[in-house]
């Protein structure tokens, strides 16, 4: 496989809203994360993946766009954009935008003209059809966000297709003119110097509605291989796809560098392991170890020398993992350091979701009030109606909500964790006082220096090709405690233990010790005959080949 420099990357997403807010509107902002660009580039990472920052109502927190060339003016303007550009890049650090391109906000220019008549030019730039002959929705297609996939036009007597909020008509992907703008805007984004782009649902654009297609559809790999030849093609950047149905098979189809599409695709298999199959994250269910260790090992092995992984265990719309399936009261330092562990050693791309490295955790609003996100506030309006109690549906929230990704950054210990000098938009988690930025720096054992050595493990040290493109092997498949594999290249052989229990566990693995390279507990004589681990002791060996 050619090398690439984002082979050897660490990503960082910033959810702009809740990064740094330095204008006291409550709300992060551009300027916030130029101030804090030297703390990242501590950190070790080399891009950041940025959330949406271009104008929109914020109907869904910017993933709704109304103009794709400008700033939300709550989040600064053109020019601060640029300057971050420039700023980040002379720290070495890329950014990677995000980019909406399966729907637009209902305010976006395009929708307003398409609503005026079915005749006028940027009518086809959207889904439209008739009622069906009883007049209802053109067919049972529904929302991500709940509720049916179309809503009435009542100027045109159509219906306008839309699979997130009815504020987030979806593009007409089937009209050429459709992805010459898409291609244009991309340009015009490439040329200021961004690192790539995030792609936000982006295995949706091949959609077929009167088939009832929506994810995988027959025309989304034509699509991008256009979109690659006519954008990011003609430029050394990295792509990744939000492909929630992707299986390994699909996954190289995106990412097989012979295809022309794709760097990488975000897989959702691992994230979606505890969600019932029909109600999904709303009703969660059991987490099976078993079948986690072999879900990541599968997704390992397949695309070894074929495509490309994106590792990850957080982003803006999933819960924190150290409350998720660690423990995050007595434990949540090692169980932060043992997912740290576990996922950089690993083949692929590692991304960082903002207060990862400090070991943040989800937080427990008492009041549905108290949460902000489109998606969990339908989610109880429409399940209150169908049954549920209000003790189920909070303990889901509590799970699985957004919005315990999105409590702002915990800088320090001061009012709103230093997040801002106003009113926060939303509520800071209560425990900002003893987790956070400056509480992490000041201790050299934290979570932050755990990160930072793994990242630096990765990208410079003599273990570097081996992490990156060494062969993954999965020990002690059926072991319901312990998470154990190997990498190995002609040059060095590297064994990551974990204790994934709260339990003291001792182990007889095969191997001979040649030295510790990090652990996260004060290092030990280990014995790997008789290899005893504390709860999520996580240890990384090199071994005598």
């Amino acid at each position: 496989m050619e090398k690439k420099w984002w082979h050897r990357s660490v990503v960082y997403q910033i959810y702009p809203r809740s990064f740094k807010d330095t204008s006291g509107n409550g709300v992060g902002d551009l300027r916030g994360i130029i101030e804090k660009l030297d703390y990242l580039k501590e950190l070790g990472i080399d891009v950041i993946w940025l959330s949406p920052v271009y104008k929109s109502p914020m109907d869904d927190n910017g993933y709704d766009i109304s103009d794709y060339q400008d700033i939300a003016p709550e989040f600064g303007t053109m020019a601060d954009m640029d300057e971050l550009i420039e700023e980040a890049n002379a720290r070495g650090i890329r950014l990677v935008m995000d980019l909406v391109v399966n729907h637009t906000s209902d305010e976006h220019p395009w929708f307003l003209e398409a609503k005026k008549s079915k005749d006028n030019p940027y009518r086809d730039y959207y889904i439209w059809r008739d009622p069906a002959e009883d007049g209802g929705v053109p067919n049972d297609l529904g929302s991500t966000f709940s509720g049916p996939a179309w809503e009435y036009d009542e100027t045109t007597g159509q219906y306008y297709f839309h699979l997130f909020s009815k504020r987030q008509p979806d593009l007409n992907w089937e009209n050429p003119k459709v992805r010459e703008e898409v291609h244009q805007m991309m340009n015009f984004w490439l040329e200021k110097g961004i690192g790539g782009f995030r792609m936000d649902v982006i295995d949706l654009i091949g959609k077929e509605v009167d088939r009832k297609i929506t994810g995988n559809g027959p025309q989304l790999h034509p699509f991008l291989q256009e979109m690659n030849h006519k954008s990011f093609g003609n430029y050394d950047v990295l792509t990744v796809g939000e492909t929630w149905g992707a299986t390994p098979e699909i996954a190289k189809l995106y990412s097989d560098p012979k295809r022309h599409e794709l760097s990488m695709v975000f897989q959702f298999e691992h994230a979606s392991i505890d969600w019932d199959p029909q109600e999904g994250k709303w009703r969660p269910t059991t987490f099976d170890f078993i079948k986690f260790k072999e879900i990541m090992s599968k997704w390992q092995t397949s695309l070894n020398g074929e495509g490309w992984n994106s590792l990850f265990w957080n982003n803006h719309d999933l819960p924190r993992i150290v409350s998720r399936w660690g423990n995050d009261k007595e434990y949540r330092v090692e169980t932060a350091k043992m997912f740290a562990s576990i996922l950089h050693l690993m083949q692929g791309t590692p991304y960082i979701y903002q207060g990862e490295e400090i070991g943040m955790t989800n937080v427990h609003f008492e009041s549905l009030d108290q949460y902000n996100d489109i998606e969990t506030l339908q989610f109880y309006r429409d399940n209150l109606k169908k049954g549920y109690t209000h003790e189920q549906m909070m303990d889901a929230i509590w799970k699985n909500g957004r919005d315990n990704a999105r409590t702002p950054m915990q800088w320090d210990g001061s009012e709103h964790a230093g997040f801002t000098t106003g009113q926060p938009w939303l509520q800071v988690n209560p425990n900002y006082e003893s987790i956070n930025v400056s509480n992490a720096l000041d201790n050299k054992d934290s979570i932050f220096y755990h990160y930072k050595k793994l990242i630096d493990l990765r990208k410079n040290s003599e273990y570097s090709d081996t992490i990156i493109y060494g062969e993954y092997k999965l020990l002690l498949p059926d072991d319901e405690q312990i998470f154990a594999y190997i990498r190995e290249d002609e040059n060095y052989k590297l064994l990551l233990v974990a204790n994934f229990s709260e339990e003291e566990v001792t182990r007889a693995i095969e191997g001979e010790v040649n030295q510790v390279i990090l652990s996260n507990y004060d290092a030990t004589d280990y014995n790997l005959s008789s290899l005893k681990l504390r709860p999520y002791e996580t240890v990384i060996f090199e071994l005598k080949k």
